[in-house]
């Protein structure tokens, strides 16, 4: 999208399931694991700009001797920093020592059969080396270790919080990463300690009851305590210390999980392709972790899908469909280039069918599958055209070569227009030489616009605040003399404020927010805020199972359409000639599209859990208070 946002953590877990000469000896490296979680990662850099983290641990190791290993980066070439720190271990190791599989376990870090990679995408505080993933909880009973990294925000962490404080608990920090990490430990140590407490009076010693409690610890039950009042989106990513292992997905389905294994190795990621990519695997050989279910790996290699919370009604994000995740995976491909064929009618209204004097193209480089999708919309429609003027020549007998080569003539321009300039840097200080850096942050194709003849059609994943539109892709296309500028996006209207995982918390900031306040003042409506603004108050005192959206009142007062034609004076320069249009996909049509992800909380205010409906009310709370507070 042009607006830039920041979205979705990525997670990769490895569990290898053989010994590492195993490796060795097919693939010709101990390292396999490592090789295959670089790979996984890199694959998923689009979820990461934040900072990475890697942790792997030992099967088996021997007392005394370090099993965990966790290195991590915030460094702006995070990977290659994270990845260039994991394989200093073995530069200088001779070839000798690099075949020994078995030397290499007992003597260097970062050979355990256990890999959990994280790439953080933070959506609100600092950016520091402790707030990247995956976490650790320390202990010196290897059944209490604690390895934790996800893509998740909850929405109840006062809630959570207050959990722990009841528990006894004193945390470090009030965050959703560190509650949930003390949430999961706190059970961690409730399900040992059951364990270890059934076990002593059988007359086993210590060290015995240790092997016993690995083997009977039981991930299902611990999941199912520790994550009964979770709220929000998730999917969380475990190690045990002695080698257990779990992913935990949210009963909505909110955010994607996906894993393969077979008798080799496990694998889990955020993303299909990634998977597909690294093992070199068909589509339909990875499976889709289901919702409310968790991925259990026990250290015996026993591999099963266990429910952990009731299922809720699928609404899996679409945010992940239209943007968020790589367009390698075959579905999210055809469902991005249907998104913009489903545009292609209300492209033809806007420019009155007269596609000779019309220019069509995309920007940014996100949007260029759904920019296929919008050419092939148009040229079927296009064809319609055709054949209708074909019926009309042949009816007053005018059907002749001339005429027809006219009509066959007909074709949907296509251009590459704009260009973003990702060496331009707007460091200048001042406002005014600023503001002129911005504009140009997109540069232009020129002398190819008829002056003031042609229309100009881009399509963008989707338009949040609306900024970038005015203040650079806008002002630079004007210059190119169109007599019009169409922006469509593939997206519906951005309305409301997420808090299941991506940055957009802040109403204020969403072009169409900011349209449908313009209107209400025009129209005499700006009663109706304060009114809602009361509502929003009484529901905060609500159990929250009563609690509803109340901000759809206000939308409810204007179709799409005005809205949009809102937004396009609001996105409209100053100073400048074209008339600016923006198009909008429907929501209807964005579930057509992607049938399967009905998550669309953003464009309808139909938050999946009771915690999306108190956020979205507190959101606008804060924007009648003047409160830049995030609403959770």
């Amino acid at each position: 999208m042009s607006d830039q946002i920041k979205h979705e953590c990525g997670l990769a877990l490895i569990r290898l399931l053989k010994p590492l000469d195993f490796y060795h000896k097919k693939y010709g490296t101990a390292l396999y694991g490592l090789n295959k979680m670089n790979l996984l990662l890199q694959k998923q850099r689009n979820r990461g700009q934040d900072g990475a983290g890697l942790v792997t641990i030992k099967l088996d190791s021997q007392p005394g001797t370090r099993y965990i290993s966790r290195k991590r980066s915030n460094s702006p070439q995070y990977l290659k920093d994270l990845f260039e720190g994991v394989f200093s271990h073995f530069n200088d190791l001779s070839k000798e020592q690099l075949n020994d599989p078995v030397w290499l376990k007992e003597n260097k870090p970062y050979t355990g059969e256990l890999l959990l990679g994280h790439l953080r995408y933070g959506t609100h505080g600092v950016n520091t080396i402790e707030t990247v993933h995956p976490f650790l909880r320390q202990n010196n009973y290897i059944t209490r270790n604690l390895v934790l990294a996800g893509n998740f925000n909850l929405t109840n962490v006062d809630e959570l919080f207050s959990e722990l404080l009841a528990f006894g608990q004193y945390p470090k920090e009030k965050s959703d990463t560190v509650t949930v990490l003390e949430k999961i430990g706190h059970f961690l140590d409730d399900e040992v300690q059951r364990l270890f407490s059934w076990f002593k009076p059988e007359g086993y010693t210590n060290q015995q009851i240790n092997g016993l409690i690995a083997e009977h610890l039981d991930l299902q039950r611990l999941l199912q305590r520790a994550s009964r009042k979770f709220d929000g989106g998730y999917v969380m990513a475990g190690l045990i210390g002695h080698g257990d292992a779990f992913v935990l997905r949210d009963p909505s389905g909110i955010r994607p999980a996906f894993y393969y294994y077979d008798d080799e190795i496990v694998v889990v990621a955020s993303e299909r392709p990634a998977i597909q990519t690294s093992l070199k695997i068909k589509f339909n050989e990875v499976k889709e972790l289901k919702r409310g279910h968790a991925l259990i790996i026990k250290k015996n290699g026993t591999i099963t899908e266990e429910l952990c919370k009731d299922q809720m009604e699928s609404t899996p994000c679409s945010f992940e469909r239209i943007y968020f995740s790589r367009g390698t995976d075959r579905d999210i491909y055809l469902e991005r280039k249907k998104l913009g064929n489903l545009l292609a009618d209300k492209i033809m209204k806007a420019i009155n069918n007269e596609v000779e004097n019309t220019l069509f193209s995309f920007i940014p480089n996100t949007a260029e599958v759904a920019f296929y999708g919008m050419i092939k919309g148009l040229e079927s429609k296009l064809n319609e055209i055709k054949q209708e003027q074909i019926k009309e020549l042949a009816i007053t007998g005018s059907l002749n070569d001339e005429n027809l080569n006219n009509i066959l003539s007909q074709t949907i321009r296509v251009e590459k227009l704009a260009v973003k300039d990702e060496k331009l840097r707007t460091f200048i200080a001042d406002d005014a030489s600023r503001g002129e850096m911005i504009a140009h942050v997109y540069d232009v194709t020129y002398g190819i616009v008829k002056n003031e003849v042609d229309t100009l059609v881009l399509i963008d994943d989707s338009i949040v605040r609306g900024t970038t539109l005015r203040d650079s892709i806008i002002y630079i296309l004007s210059t190119l003399k169109p007599k019009k500028i169409i922006i469509v996006s593939s997206a519906p209207q951005i309305r409301y404020p997420d808090c299941y995982g991506i940055d957009m918390s802040r109403m204020k900031e969403f072009v169409a927010f900011r349209a449908l306040v313009e209107l209400l003042e025009e129209d005499g409506k700006s009663y109706m805020m304060q009114e809602v603004y009361q509502k929003c108050k009484e529901h905060e005192l609500l159990p929250i199972d009563l609690v509803e959206n109340q901000v759809k009142v206000l939308y409810a007062q204007y179709t799409d359409e005005q809205i949009s034609a809102k937004i396009s004076q609001l996105v409209t320069p100053k100073n400048i000639v074209p008339e600016i249009e923006v198009i909008y996909q429907s929501v209807e049509d964005l579930h057509i599209a992607c049938p399967n992800n009905k998550g669309d909380w953003y464009f309808s205010g139909n938050y999946p859990t009771p915690g999306g409906m108190r956020v979205v009310n507190r959101a606008f709370i804060n924007y009648m208070e003047n409160n830049d507070e995030r609403a959770y």
